[in-house]
């Protein structure tokens, strides 16, 4: 039996794009800023973590080695090898540093294009745009209309949107268009009517998602954002990876925000969860539900959307370390022919500037039991990654990447 398990640890860079200048984020590098900062005690806070990061899990699936190949950074606990691990790095060719391009192309379709943007300005959004947003809508109007992080706005806004009814909309410097709103007073399936409204404007803009952020709460100190989180997004180009297996007849299990992330094309089944160690949990029920020829594609969201976006370097590392907790479930379950991959889409890197997203190389570490695994480099695309899930899934070569699966199993 053959089955394939991909972890995205969403945004967890190791460093060393080769374009990282292009985008103003030479020397960005998630992962070994994260270990420096624990390292020196930066990282230390009361009641969540403190001292060295501890990823013992992780290393011993070759993370040390895989950053190292990325960007030269080297972790002195790097450890030994575990039977069956693979490492190596991967740079992105798609155009943006984003979270659909990054994910479509480790599903083997990279993103040549430009996605459209809003411009840093106040306001950000093009007044044809909010004008038809408003009409089409029935809107009093909208607040925002600016760049922001997300639970900053609603803090800001919140009770202002209540009292007013206007939703919150917003935007980063990702090719998105989010719209914050309360569950109870504005209502959540108007939510999701208003964003397919907005969906349908800004597709000639080329903008890439549209976001539901609701939340719920009466003040700043007790607004929190819910699990009902929703993308609206523009389906990818062509047939991605998870299209080709479920044409031939296999499932796909998209936990978290993967459906949304593809537009639910090639999604055989959607497992929504709120919160790293839930969609852990979810992960693992869908790998004892796989079959032969399947495949569970998993996206943890809190390392980027809590964390990396914040800021919170202490926050990024006890996430880690608590994902690290529960790999050993995950690779319990591992039988021979199976492939666990764990890898990234972006960086995020906590110790920088901002809060965008950051350009860097992304670990490919995992496990394929039966096999004597191995250093696969340094891969040119994130497409490399897909392709290896389709080898070892049965499934003819694609166009963009090259499979490493000969450098994980003992033949050249």
């Amino acid at each position: 039996m053959r089955r394939a398990f991909l972890f995205v640890l969403d945004s967890f860079g190791v460093g060393g794009a080769d374009d990282a200048a292009k985008f103003g984020d030479a020397g960005a590098n998630t992962f070994g800023h994260i270990v420096e900062a624990c390292a020196e005690g930066r990282a230390d806070r009361a009641g969540l973590r403190s001292g060295p990061i501890a990823l013992p899990q992780m290393l011993s699936l070759g993370l040390g080695k895989a950053a190292d190949t990325a960007s030269g950074f080297q972790i002195s606990a790097a450890g030994r090898l575990c039977n069956a691990a693979f490492h190596g790095a991967a740079q992105e060719v798609s155009s943006g540093k984003d979270t659909p391009s990054g994910h479509w192309e480790i599903a083997a379709v990279p993103v040549p294009f430009e996605w459209g943007y809003f411009p840093h300005t106040v306001p950000t959004f093009p007044e044809a745009l909010t004008r038809s947003m408003i009409e089409r809508a029935g809107l009093p109007g909208i607040l925002g209309d600016c760049h922001a992080s997300g639970t900053d706005i609603i803090a800001r806004l919140g009770e202002e949107h209540i009292r007013s009814g206007k939703p919150i909309c917003y935007t980063s410097s990702d090719s998105v268009f989010q719209i914050a709103a309360h569950e109870t007073h504005f209502g959540l399936e108007r939510l999701y009517q208003l964003c397919m409204v907005v969906r349908e404007l800004v597709d000639p803009l080329n903008i890439g998602r549209v976001i539901a952020r609701p939340f719920l709460g009466e003040t700043p100190e007790t607004f929190e954002r819910t699990a009902n989180r929703r993308d609206y997004a523009v389906p990818p180009p062509e047939p991605t990876l998870l299209d080709r297996l479920t044409e031939r007849g296999s499932k796909v299990f998209g936990i978290g925000k993967i459906g949304d992330i593809f537009a639910h094309q090639g999604i055989s089944e959607v497992r929504k969860a709120a919160g790293n160690m839930a969609l852990f949990d979810a992960s693992l029920q869908a790998m004892q539900d796989s079959g032969d020829g399947d495949l569970v594609f998993a996206n943890f969201v809190d390392f980027d959307m809590l964390f990396g976006h914040r800021r919170d370097i202490a926050g990024y590392a006890a996430a880690l370390e608590a994902f690290d907790r529960r790999l050993p479930e995950a690779l319990a379950l591992l039988q021979p022919g199976d492939l666990l991959i764990l890898t990234a889409d972006h960086g995020c890197d906590p110790s920088w500037r901002g809060s965008d997203h950051t350009r860097e190389r992304v670990p490919v570490i995992g496990a394929a039991p039966g096999l004597p695994g191995g250093d696969i480099g340094l891969r040119r695309t994130f497409a490399d990654i897909g392709e290896t899930v389709a080898e070892h899934l049965g499934l003819p070569a694609g166009r963009h990447g090259t499979s490493f699966l000969s450098r994980i199993a003992g033949y050249a």
